[in-house]
């Protein structure tokens, strides 16, 4: 069976409302998912939310609710918010489905009996707004904590510890080895300098019942729940597990509590994730924690964690409390939604932060979609319908060759999952095509009854050319490029690069009315 290739985001945590960050982590997992599939690459995309916690336990006892039908409601919005981004994510995780809660325990189970774990006590501080324990490295200069820990209180108690340091030397080994495994280069140094600078702390996988109930018992110890990361990280193998895949089947099967049975599906090959899409911020999480567990586990390690950067709004870090902030849904509902795609994807590459303004998104949308990509199409296509009834005439090749090297160009781009370089590529194949018709001036040519043989060979070019932008957009904004077929009158959906071949309009086809794409906005 081939092993499909599996990408996922991080799972939000329910304690919040959607913002501009999500979206953007969602929608380039999307675009990186919507790549593969249209290179034939059997693909599985998964998002979700994370559930359990200190934090979300607070606030729903602080509201009068039981924590599970405030998880509930929460999920919603999240759900929600996937379906207005328009992702084509194949399953949705959360982190107190029944059967993820079992592969934690077996997890557990399994590491406790390895000699994993040791229970000792602590002293020292913990934020319960991060939902982490705290050092004096933490402090600042003048023996304070960061107002970002919020209140952090000093705590005695005994927790359970996971022997991470026993690890330290091989996952700097794996990186070295494997440099592909974080990326972009920059954020893998970060990882290595961490690693070879410090010596690792083991890692508290527990939680007082006595302080936190919600969370998943440690089957070893019924005083405790498990930690929320430890709970959160295991989501990428434990959905896997829940649908059959016998690689993470065979690591914990033995482990997995009484009367909990999951049946093997051989024909469905998920394990090891291929792409961790997630924010710089939690990195060392992804970079060092999971990789650890997994070694643990006995599961391959994912082969690579890709850490993006932050938004800002205009060159200020958003913040709810100056009204800082960009809202992805008032955006989509204003502008449409590939607009919004567009933006975040042209605007902010993978790994560095970006800067969002409303003016640039304004100039992006009216420079960009509106004159360049919609402008195109409804020339094309009016001029087809208005000299050749909508008919297409026979085929031309004059841009064939700049096509094809366009083409090629972008899917090396798509390959590499350079978003950004693969847009501004697709964008000068459009520019170009809206030259041609300016240096061609087929409405002049139109006029004298002699030229018909040349107005017919730049009819054809633009109107091939339109019909493989829109197989090359078509994972950027999939709208859009629905939308162009569907003007051109072809059935399906562009969703193959293998349609991104010259040639594929065929004389007598005919197109439908244009109309437009991207309306001009005052």
């Amino acid at each position: 069976m081939n092993k499909r290739f599996y990408v996922t985001t991080a799972i939000d945590y329910v304690n919040g409302q959607p913002h501009l960050g999500h979206a953007y982590e969602k929608v380039i997992t999307d675009v990186i998912a919507r790549i593969h599939r249209a290179m034939g690459e059997p693909t599985f995309f998964l998002t979700g939310t994370d559930e359990h916690g200190q934090k979300v336990q607070q606030t729903a006892v602080a509201e009068g609710q039981d924590p599970r039908a405030y998880c509930d409601a929460l999920a919603e919005v999240w759900q929600e918010f996937a379906r207005t981004l328009g992702l084509s994510n194949d399953d949705f995780i959360r982190t107190t489905d029944p059967l993820h809660e079992a592969i934690v325990q077996a997890i557990l189970a399994k590491l406790h009996e390895q000699g994993d774990f040791y229970k000792a006590p602590y002293r020292g501080w913990y934020s319960t707004k991060e939902e982490t324990f705290l050092t004096d490295r933490d402090r600042r200069p003048d023996g304070t904590f960061d107002p970002a820990y919020g209140e952090v209180i000093e705590l005695v108690e005994d927790n359970w510890y996971f022997r991470m340091s026993r690890h330290q030397q091989w996952l700097i080994e794996h990186i070295e080895q494997h440099p592909e495994f974080v990326a972009p280069d920059y954020r893998r140094n970060e990882v290595l300098g961490f690693l070879r600078n410090n010596t690792l702390e083991d890692l508290c996988i527990s939680r007082p019942k006595a302080r936190l109930s919600w969370g998943i018992p440690l089957p070893f110890d019924p005083d405790y729940v498990t930690y929320v990361w430890f709970d959160a990280l295991v989501n990428y193998a434990s959905l896997p597990g829940m649908r059959g895949d016998t690689v993470v089947l065979d690591a914990l099967g033995r482990w997995l509590p009484a009367g909990v049975r999951i049946e093997p599906n051989p024909e469905l090959r998920l394990w090891p994730a291929d792409i961790h899409v997630i924010g710089k911020d939690i990195l060392k999480f992804h970079a060092v924690y999971w990789p650890i567990m997994l070694k643990a586990m006995g599961l391959p390690l994912p082969r690579q964690v890709l850490a993006h950067g932050w938004w800002q709004k205009d060159g200020q870090r958003m913040s709810k409390t100056t009204g800082n902030v960009v809202d992805p849904v008032a955006v989509i509902r204003d502008w449409g939604l590939d607009a919004f795609r567009y933006y975040v994807v042209r605007e902010l590459d993978i790994g560095p932060d970006g800067n969002w303004t409303d003016a640039g998104f304004a100039s992006r949308y009216q420079a960009e979609l509106a004159n360049g990509l919609g402008n195109l199409i409804n020339r094309s296509l009016a001029m087809l319908r208005r000299y050749r009834q909508s008919v297409v005439p026979a085929r031309h090749d004059e841009l064939a060759p700049e096509v094809g090297t366009a083409v090629a160009e972008v899917l090396e781009h798509c390959r590499r999952h350079a978003l950004q370089d693969a847009l501004i590529r697709i964008w000068a194949l459009i520019d170009r095509a809206n030259q041609y018709i300016d240096q061609t001036a087929p409405f002049k040519l139109a006029k004298d009854p002699a030229q018909a043989e040349r107005l017919d060979q730049i009819l054809y070019n633009l109107v091939e050319t339109c019909r493989i932008l829109a197989v090359l957009i078509h994972p950027f904004l999939p709208d859009t490029g629905r939308r162009i077929y569907e003007q051109l009158g072809i059935e399906g959906a562009p969703d193959r690069f293998e349609l991104a071949a010259w040639g594929g309009l065929a004389p007598g086809h005919r197109t439908q009315a244009p109309t437009p794409l991207f309306p001009r906005r005052d």
